[in-house]
């Protein structure tokens, strides 16, 4: 696993490859003097971590853009970004440079803000985003433990993960001016149909006004029997019909299913039912699934994105 960690000035960077170092065995690579290990250029260092892929290292010298997207392509690694506050990196900055606050100000903003952008765009694509306004050391190993940087999840996503990544996708094209939902429907590990909420097909679209009930801004379960969008679930079965779901069939949603999908995922014959967010009707909608043999479960993945301290 090569792990890549970029960020601002002062931001604890190197707490984080002391971290590694120190808790999780990982060894520090790089092309800069600092580094424990020297690879010549970009392209020696890529393929050192490829033929050593089972190891672990650590790599802070990203630079540019280019060798950022080399490194995206490899199913080893991972890019870890941190941040803190201005008032805690000049705090820390002071430690070893006496400066002024407005000094320090624009030295973080020249690096930042260059005349491309650079280092602002490459830890805008890291996959994790630390904010450390942690106060210790022991604090922030706290902080990493919990995000369990080394999952194997996080490089390769299990598949759980991928169904319910692709569910997530599918409410991208929702219509509905309630929420966003999205379903897939899989058996062995292969998709049979996917669906998201919104207006049948002919109807304007829900958020162009094809839908008066979600249009009036009525409250979770008010006015259903007058709602004009298909939920999510119902339009993945509709596209796979019972044939094609067959034995063994896991339906994921990134939303639970209320009572009335249930009990029509129930009679096309799902056996497990996969959700991320909790709603309303969660216990009415696990009562139906409990008397008909349906597993239910909730899928909750590793923390991602921005994570404050």
């Amino acid at each position: 696993m090569l792990i890549g960690v970029t960020g601002t000035l002062c931001s604890g960077i190197e707490d984080v490859v002391t971290y590694l170092e120190e808790v999780k065995g990982f060894s520090k690579i790089g092309l800069v003097d600092e580094s424990k290990n020297l690879l010549g250029s970009e392209t020696d260092l890529i393929d050192f971590v490829t033929k050593n892929w089972r190891e672990n290292y650590v790599l802070t010298d990203i630079k540019s853009i280019e060798f950022l997207e080399s490194l995206l392509k490899r199913p080893f690694f991972l890019h870890v970004s941190v941040d803190r506050s201005l008032k805690l990196r000049y705090e820390r900055y002071q430690l070893t440079k006496n400066t002024s606050f407005g000094s320090f100000a624009e030295i973080s903003d020249n690096q930042l803000f260059d005349n491309q952008c650079t280092q602002l765009k490459i830890i805008d694509r890291s996959e994790i985003k630390i904010i450390n306004n942690t106060k210790s050391k022991a604090e922030l190993h706290d902080l990493l433990a919990s995000l369990n940087l080394t999952n194997n999840e996080r490089l390769r996503p299990s598949w759980d993960l991928y169904f319910m990544r692709l569910a997530d996708l599918a409410a991208l094209r929702s219509n509905c001016m309630k929420r966003r939902v999205g379903c897939v429907i899989m058996r062995e590990n292969r998709v049979i149909a996917t669906g998201y909420n919104g207006t049948p097909r002919n109807f304007v679209n829900c958020n162009q006004g094809g839908c008066p009930r979600c249009n009036s801004g009525n409250t979770c379960g008010v006015g259903l029997s007058t709602c004009l969008c298909l939920h999510a679930e119902e339009n993945a079965l509709l596209e796979s019909g019972r044939d094609r779901i067959g034995k063994g069939a896991v339906l994921y949603c990134n939303t639970c299913p209320c009572l009335t999908c249930s009990i029509k995922i129930v009679q096309c014959g799902i056996e497990e039912v996969v959700y991320s967010q909790s709603y309303s009707m969660d216990d009415l909608s696990s009562n139906v699934f409990k008397q008909a043999g349906v597993k239910l479960r909730q899928f909750i993945p590793a923390p991602n994105g921005v994570i404050c301290s």
